[in-house]
């Protein structure tokens, strides 16, 4: 399959993952960490849909902008814009800075980590492959 069109798909899916358990899920575990762990994934792969190839470090590029987000909200980011009661702007920013959050963000990294290294791997093997195959 293609590298783009799977990125895109992934994109959708957790888009779609991160939307029903923002609506539906009012739990203390999977709302407030698994969706923290998520959107960095869904950055990840948004950004894949459109450099499909591997970039060094994509993961902590990831982390740097999420935990830069976040201390936007420590710093009342959408206060001092003005944006406070617009409902979009203030929850795609976040109104509350917490560090569990950065925590959560830096698991979801570690994770894309291993799946480039994994992915890495993978495509080393299949080079091979089609090498001796030839």
């Amino acid at each position: 399959m293609n590298k783009r069109l799977f990125y895109i798909i992934a994109t959708i899916i957790l888009i779609v993952v991160e939307v029903l358990i923002a609506l539906f899920v009012h739990d203390k575990f999977v709302r407030p960490y698994v969706g923290d762990v998520l959107v960095v994934v869904v950055i990840y792969t948004f950004i894949r849909c459109f450099i499909p190839e591997k970039i060094k470090l994509l993961p902590l590029y990831v982390f740097i902008f999420a935990a830069g987000v976040e201390l936007l909200q420590y710093i009342q980011i959408v206060k001092i814009l003005g944006l406070q009661n617009n409902p979009f702007f203030a929850t795609l920013i976040g109104t509350t800075f917490d560090v569990k959050d950065i925590v959560c963000y830096g698991v979801g990294c570690i994770l894309l980590g291993g799946y480039e290294v994994w992915n890495f791997q993978r495509e080393k093997t299949i080079q091979k492959q089609e090498m001796r195959s030839k």
